[in-house]
């Protein structure tokens, strides 16, 4: 298992590449609530947007899953405390304002950046209005 990585893999880099490519920047791994242990694969800190790259394996892909042959039991549990952790970290960034949008590795890393620039764009449309108060 020690060649998993944490970061930097191919859908990862995949999805990086399609985001900055439709002219959007954003910070790589880095926490979106300082005082949260959650790292976010991509993060767009003035919009409130935390991107996290789920891999089918270790998420419970409801697609692409597979059963761990070897330790089942094990496995099962750790991709369950998994999401658990994934739906607890959902709850604690949506309780302070943030969105959080979660891409599956086998997503089309195109249409998921889409997704990605579609939620910044209206999340900074909607802060440029609340800006601005009318008289």
């Amino acid at each position: 298992m020690r060649s998993n990585k944490g970061r930097d893999t191919k859908p990862e880099l995949a999805l990086r590449r399609a985001v900055h490519a439709l002219g959007l920047r954003y910070r790589v791994s880095c926490r979106p609530l300082k005082a949260v242990r959650r790292t976010a694969d991509l993060v767009f800190t003035r919009a409130k947007i935390a991107v996290f790259m789920d891999g089918c394996f270790w998420h419970g892909c409801p697609e692409h899953h597979t059963v761990a042959v070897t330790n089942a039991g094990f496995w099962a549990e750790k991709v369950r405390r998994t999401r658990e952790r994934d739906a607890e970290t959902d709850r604690l960034l949506g309780s302070e304002g943030w969105l959080v949008i979660r891409v599956w590795e086998h997503e089309d890393p195109v249409r998921a950046a889409g997704r990605v620039a579609e939620a910044v764009t209206l999340r900074r449309e909607l802060s440029s209005h609340s800006s601005h108060h009318r008289p």
